[in-house]
């Protein structure tokens, strides 16, 4: 499966690689050739970084689903310990 980013995305990219030639190398890369490497580098390595903003993103909700089962059981609780309580002060009325 082709990596696909916004076109803005993509010229902020060129950019960027452009202006990282012009500070770190001898000469600097035109626009065509810049969007070359943007593609292999995307081609190359996108999706293993893609994989592992999956699998961050995954780790992160297990956590969240994890920390709302927590939650869960202590408002259960509490609303045990409530019940209960209720119970142990009714007044029966006559």
């Amino acid at each position: 499966m082709k990596i696909e980013i916004p076109e803005q995305a993509r010229a902020d990219a060129i950019a960027s690689i452009q202006r990282y030639f012009e500070e770190n190398l001898p000469e600097p890369i035109g626009n065509l050739p810049a969007g070359l490497l943007l593609d292999f580098f995307i081609e190359e390595v996108g999706s293993v970084i893609y994989n592992r903003a999956i699998a961050d993103a995954q780790a992160r909700m297990a956590v969240r689903v994890s920390d709302l089962g927590v939650v869960r059981r202590r408002a259960s609780v509490l609303a045990e310990n409530r019940c209960a309580a209720r119970k142990k002060t009714k007044v029966i009325r006559a």
